[in-house]
């Protein structure tokens, strides 16, 4: 599934990415059954809830599919650079490209204090990478060097595109969920003499949030192994975990410095972050089972084990 290039091949990220698409599309099954079974008893109006919940929520999964570099560049409000403009950036990613063997992406910068870099996009050829000044201020080259490897190993193995796809489903059992709610609630009172209609409705809303629960979760599992993998690839293609363990580090110190509210604004560009905008010290707990990044204490001894594999190696 990983694009020809020399990152290191992640069979683990694989056989997860497999394995998720293949439940989530079982869950898919389930899901369009479910709702054709409760179809039957729907009204017209109900159904065709359904019909356009269905279209909206893939609509809106292959607009991110196809425009997830645009749209992630414009939430970040992130310009993309010329060599002659970010020449320390370029050359890193140059550098990179060169020594991963892989076409290489647009390069953007964001304006913020928040040190963090993302990178997106459905294949190499349309991939872009992102950092902020935050990030390129705090840290030295051998370090920026790590996150930017880390960053670009997503779109070699392309995570992005499977981790766009896999929300599909989450989509439209959201939007189905939304708009079952707002038809009771403003249409409720149309419906009082249709106990029928009501309980259509109700049921049609309790699938869909068991249908989104289940998705979320598998997502949530399979985004923080791609941030391990995605360390695991670059530290091994830069031959420098160290250099990716002290990034982890100031970027996680520094994140926790970023005023509150900078932080709760960024939190919808987690699951493309670097680092995610909240703390990530601490062990296993409910917030770490709905996060979209591994704890820095897990990520640090997988770059541990990365830098015992190449000193045997050598």
């Amino acid at each position: 599934m990983a694009a020809r290039t020399r990152y290191a091949p992640d069979r683990g990220l694989t056989v997860r990415m497999t394995a998720t698409m293949f439940l989530l599309g079982l869950v898919f099954v389930a899901f369009i059954a479910a709702i054709i079974g409760i179809g039957s008893a729907t009204h017209a109006s109900d159904a065709a809830i359904v019909f356009f919940a269905v279209v909206l929520g893939g609509g809106m999964a292959i607009a991110s599919l196809f425009f997830s570099d645009r749209i992630a560049l414009a939430t970040a409000g992130a310009q993309e650079v010329s060599p002659q403009q970010a020449p320390r950036l370029h050359g890193i990613v140059d550098r990179l490209c060169a020594l991963a063997d892989m076409p290489k992406p647009r390069v953007a910068i964001a304006d913020t204090d928040m040190p963090n870099a993302f990178a997106t996009g459905r294949n190499a050829d349309h991939a872009v990478l992102c950092v902020t000044t935050g990030l390129m201020r705090r840290l030295e080259d051998d370090e920026l060097e790590g996150v930017i490897a880390h960053e670009m190993s997503h779109v070699a193995h392309r995570d992005v595109a499977v981790m766009t796809v896999a929300s599909f489903l989450a989509i439209i059992a959201a939007v189905l969920m939304r708009m079952a709610f707002y038809s009771e609630l403003f249409g409720g009172g149309r419906r009082n003499n249709d106990q029928n209609a009501a309980i259509v409705m109700l049921a049609i809303m309790v699938v869909s949030i068991v249908v989104y629960a289940i998705s979320f979760l598998l997502i949530r599992l399979l985004s923080r192994y791609r941030e391990l993998a995605a360390d695991r690839s670059g530290a091994l293609l830069t031959g420098q975990p160290s250099a990716l363990k002290s990034a982890l580090v100031k970027v996680t110190g520094a994140m926790s410095r970023i005023p509150t509210r900078d932080l709760r604004a960024a939190q919808g560009m987690n699951a493309f972050f670097f680092t995610p905008a909240t703390s990530l010290h601490g062990g296993p707990s409910l917030s770490t089972i709905f996060s979209t990044h591994p704890s820095l204490e897990r990520r640090l001894a997988e770059l541990d084990k990365v830098q015992r594999q190449l000193s045997q190696a050598g």
